[in-house]
């Protein structure tokens, strides 16, 4: 009987229809990285320094900014996610300024005869898959938050006008 109830429901399975879910980009992020709090974050931070010198080149500096891009905007929706807004906002914050960094060395490149074409593309990739997280974030972060450090002044952080502006900075660099 066990036999029996068991082919039933493989058969079930088998008949059913398979759904796919599609992204919109293709572009992958990568895995979180050490993060703030982690006893190994400023040792990362200090390495990330560090190895900063060593992409030279057009292409290598767009590559480098770009992911560090990715890296800080994974951190950041990470760190929103669990609740912990000013360091998601820092995050975030150092996220727009790679990405907007990144096109500029393509434009260098642009200017001394390279082609670009197929770094353009890696561009908008990844600015779409940047606005399709960004857009997720927007449903669970709330519109302002106020910071309390112990011994300062509170700080209010205007977080969906951050994200909107981060979605904006995005967008344009889709444009090239």
């Amino acid at each position: 009987m066990k036999y029996l109830l068991c082919l039933i429901f493989v058969t079930i399975l088998f008949l059913f229809p398979k759904t796919y879910v599609y992204a919109k980009s293709a572009y992958v992020l990568p895995y979180p990285s050490s993060m703030p709090g982690s006893s190994l974050y400023k040792v990362h931070l200090v390495w990330e320094e560090i190895s900063r010198y060593w992409y030279f080149g057009n292409f290598s500096q767009f590559k480098y900014n770009l992911s560090q891009a990715d890296k800080y905007l994974v951190e950041s929706k990470t760190l929103f996610e669990y609740k912990q807004y000013l360091l998601g906002y820092q995050a975030l914050k150092k996220s727009d300024r790679f990405f907007s960094t990144a096109p500029l060395y393509l434009q260098k490149a642009k200017q001394e005869g390279k082609n670009t074409d197929q770094k353009k593309k890696v561009l908008d990739q990844a600015a779409l898959k940047h606005i399709e997280v960004l857009t997720s974030i927007q449903s669970i972060v709330p519109e302002h938050f106020v910071w309390e450090p112990e011994k300062d002044s509170p700080t209010e952080l205007s977080l969906q006008e951050s994200i909107q502006n981060s979605i904006s900075t995005r967008s344009k660099w889709r444009q090239l």
